[in-house]
């Protein structure tokens, strides 16, 4: 069902190879029967994000854009919004149904934020290869984005991080704010990072009967 002013807008962000596209693609094979709902991905020279969601079959091609923000990537979801806001547009016109549009940023730091001109809720999204001392670390994503998300809680072992660690330093970080340890890989988390979305943004599923 669509609301008044316009599709909700999700935007995930975090570091290269945290798990952004997976949560993506997860999301928009888990969302997409009750929703209508599209994807922008942001890359600095290449649309190789959105193409892989074409691939893998998450939406319908004509419902994913891959945008390329060249420079740098943040200005595109910070600064300078525009050139998504556009492709938001473009895809609200083709589909004037819209519930939801997921927006990957590009980027690969710990600074990247969202404009609230871009994005009504923010998913932050780390994995525990990089060690369990990021959440500690800080920095906008980790300690003001709505929903944090831990990846590839399988690796915990592998690298020596402990998600007792993990869990208590988001806490001291986060304070209310919630947070969710996932492995996406094998589909354990998606559930609950889409019902976060729903009860946040408040969505109401399609009719399908």
């Amino acid at each position: 069902m669509t609301s008044p002013n316009g599709p909700l807008r999700v935007g995930i962000g975090g570091p290269v190879g945290s798990g952004k596209t997976a949560l993506m693609d997860a999301l928009c094979k888990s969302m997409r029967d009750r929703y209508s709902l599209a994807a922008i991905t942001n890359d600095i020279y290449t649309r190789e994000d959105s193409e892989f969601l074409t691939r893998s079959g998450a939406l319908p091609p004509e419902r994913i854009a891959g945008v390329e923000t060249g420079g740098c990537p943040h200005t595109a979801i910070r600064e300078d919004a525009s050139i998504n806001l556009a492709a938001i547009a473009d895809m609200n016109a083709a589909f004037p149904d819209l519930d939801l549009v997921l927006i990957e940023s590009g980027g690969d730091n710990l600074a990247a934020t969202f404009s609230p001109e871009l994005a009504d809720i923010t998913i932050y999204v780390i994995d525990v290869s990089a060690g369990d001392k990021i959440p500690r670390k800080g920095g906008p994503g980790i300690t003001r984005s709505d929903l944090l998300v831990i990846n590839k809680i399988d690796l915990a072992p592998h690298v020596g991080a402990s998600l007792e660690v993990m869990e208590r330093d988001s806490k001291k970080m986060r304070g209310a704010r919630p947070f969710l340890f996932t492995n996406l890989k094998a589909g354990a988390g998606t559930a609950e990072v889409v019902t976060f979305i729903e009860k946040s943004g408040g969505l109401t599923p399609i009719d399908v009967d």
